[in-house]
């Protein structure tokens, strides 16, 4: 291989160990990007298709370009390609694959030269801090971080932290604050992703993650790990309600975090602008927890339908505003920070809901089991709420009930079966009048009977494709809320979906 011509270049080592210094990155990274900004003002000069390389010299800085060619067999391009027989003139011992190097004269840089490497080099060090910037940063996701304001573009707030610019979007700002430049500012890192422009890092100061850093800081009992926060709902700037629960009986986890005379929990609220903070103990009973969760107002009674996922909460008539709260803020966080979808009820109105309940299951039983008013109150009083129910128990369950032996228990049996058969006869009747094709008449999936395969044949489904082709809110509004839920729907439309994918078993489905 011939020797480069070049000089040595004693500033372009001092230039690139003052940049590696002051940008915190590697100095083979500096000279890696001055090779290539001199690589590209040589092409300029000598023809951009051709294979010109350049290296620097990492200890005396020497500059040396060179044009590459190639030895082929065949070649395809003459400008960075040479014959085997063409090559053997210059070097006899030459073979294909090798390459011969022509070293070409130091670059006398121009003006426009000089400025293209200039860029090419600023850009290849910004690259590379980025490049540092999202290895360091991208591990430290929900850590609280403080910096510096550097600008504020639309509304979107720059934040300088140090080695690395933050993004805190508008919508990440705590409603009603302002920042100007030079403002000290703490936010959590939510997110650090590649994009297009770079890594960029977004900060959040209304993230639920945020409040608990920032008690995690106040309160030395979590940090330790004594007290824990199990869960945390925001109104940002205006409420906020955080679940804790103590591993260690002897301290109270609510006083740890209020502080003495509420030192830390208004260190908080400074920090978040004033925004107020109840703190509840959690409880891994649901009741409790959210008996706890709807405070300051108070609860009389609660009543769980764990299939549905949700929670009525019947509060006394003068609670009912507080218990909602201003534009019903208590119940949403309530209902957030428990998980529960939480209803709320006065007693007056759940006592009047009780007792339209009671008459139309009353009135349910004489109609489908011709019985005296007497004997359906009796019935659904000992918690019988259907027909079915009535058919299918034994029939001790029902000559338990005081007043009934084992006689009228087993006409009140008999009654039942005779009406659910003639109520499944008329069902039956109906599907075909309405065509209901036979794969939905049939499907066997579970959470999708006889009587919600009419209901939606009322409604124009009557294939199982039909069935598919549903979102899960439209198979809910379809059959109400009452009647089945989003995620109970989603399963039913998934199982009807699999015969899309023969080979998608129907219980891994997920949802919609």
């Amino acid at each position: 291989m011939a020797q480069s011509i070049g000089m040595a270049r004693p500033e372009l080592v001092q230039v690139a160990d003052t940049v590696a210094r002051d940008k915190n990155i590697d100095r083979e990274e500096v000279f890696i990007a001055m090779e290539q900004a001199i690589q590209k003002a040589g092409r300029s000069k000598y023809g951009h298709e051709k294979d010109i390389r350049a290296a620097i010299d990492r200890k005396n800085g020497e500059i040396r370009l060179a044009r590459y060619v190639t030895v082929v067999d065949t070649v395809e391009d003459e400008n960075t390609q040479i014959t085997v027989a063409g090559a053997q003139k210059k070097n006899p011992g030459i073979k294909a694959g090798e390459e011969i190097v022509d070293p070409l004269p130091p670059i006398d840089f121009g003006r426009i030269a000089s400025q293209t490497a200039k860029q090419v080099i600023v850009q290849k060090v910004r690259d590379s801090e980025r490049a540092h910037q999202f290895s360091e940063y991208k591990d430290r996701v929900s850590e609280v971080v403080n910096g510096l304001v550097k600008r504020v573009e639309f509304g979107n707030v720059v934040v300088d932290l140090g080695r690395a610019e933050g993004m805190l979007r508008r919508d990440d700002l705590i409603p009603r604050e302002h920042f100007k430049n030079g403002d000290r500012v703490r936010a959590l890192i939510a997110a650090v992703r590649q994009e297009a422009r770079g890594p960029q890092i977004f900060l959040s100061r209304t993230a639920p993650d945020f409040m608990k850093s920032l008690f995690t800081q106040e309160v030395p009992e979590i940090y330790d790990g004594i007290i824990e926060i199990r869960s945390v709902a925001r109104d940002p700037g205006s409420r906020a309600k955080i679940a804790v629960i103590s591993n260690d009986s002897s301290i109270d986890p609510v006083g740890a975090c209020v502080g003495m005379r509420g030192s830390r929990v208004q260190a908080v609220v400074a920090e978040l602008q004033g925004e107020k903070i109840d703190i509840i103990n959690w409880n891994e009973d649901p009741a409790t927890f959210v008996v706890n969760a709807l405070a300051p107002a108070e609860v009389s009674k609660v009543v769980l339908d764990e299939d549905a996922g949700r929670i009525e909460a019947v509060v006394p008539d003068d609670q009912l505003s507080l218990a909602i709260g201003r534009r019903g803020q208590n119940v949403r966080l309530a209902s957030q920070l428990t998980g529960w979808s939480i209803d709320i009820l006065t007693e007056a109105e759940e006592s009047e809901r009780r007792q339209e309940e009671f008459r139309v299951r009353s009135q349910l039983f004489i109609d489908a089991l011709d019985v005296d008013d007497v004997l359906a109150r009796l019935l659904v009083t000992e918690g019988f709420t259907s027909v079915e129910e009535v058919a299918f128990v034994p029939v001790e369950d029902i000559a338990e009930i005081e007043g009934l032996d084992e006689d009228v228990a087993n006409e009140l049996k008999n009654r039942a079966q005779v009406f659910i058969e003639e109520e499944n006869k008329k069902t039956e009747s109906r599907l075909k009048e309405l065509k209901v094709a036979a794969d939905l008449k049939g499907a066997e999936i579970e959470g999708l009977d006889v009587k919600k395969i009419l209901a939606l044949a009322e409604r124009g489904v009557k294939t199982l494709d039909d069935l598919a082709d549903l979102a899960g809110d439209e198979l809910v509004e379809m059959l109400a809320p009452a009647v089945i839920t989003l995620e109970a729907a989603n399963k039913i439309i998934m199982a009807a979906r699999a015969h899309w994918f023969p080979e998608a078993p129907a219980a891994d489905s997920g949802g919609a």
